[in-house]
């Protein structure tokens, strides 16, 4: 018997071992997973302020006169495509 209550308490020790590895682990991961939404948060302001940024050089480009035909054309473009998303808006509040 006491070799059976030894076993027992032996595999007891361990399961409470395992139980706070395992709620180290999880409270690590959920720091993780906290931590990765900031940084995924910040990731997409750096790409809004850099969309930003991007526009008002191709618009100071614009006003300058300092345009390639490249450029020009891609900012013509983009303008259509804004002119586009406008008119959808306009669309979809007069329904």
């Amino acid at each position: 018997m006491d070799n059976l209550e030894a076993h027992i308490k032996s595999v007891t020790e361990k399961l409470q071992q395992l139980l706070k590895k395992y709620a180290a682990i999880k409270k690590e991961n959920d720091n993780l997973k906290e931590e990765l939404k900031k940084l995924l948060q910040k990731e997409e302001n750096y790409k809004t302020t850099l969309q930003e940024l991007d526009q008002k050089v191709d618009i100071l480009k614009a006003s300058s006169g300092q345009m390639t035909e490249a450029d020009q054309k891609e900012f013509e473009k983009r303008i259509n495509q804004y002119i586009k998303e406008i008119d959808k808006c306009i669309g979809l509040l007069s329904d």
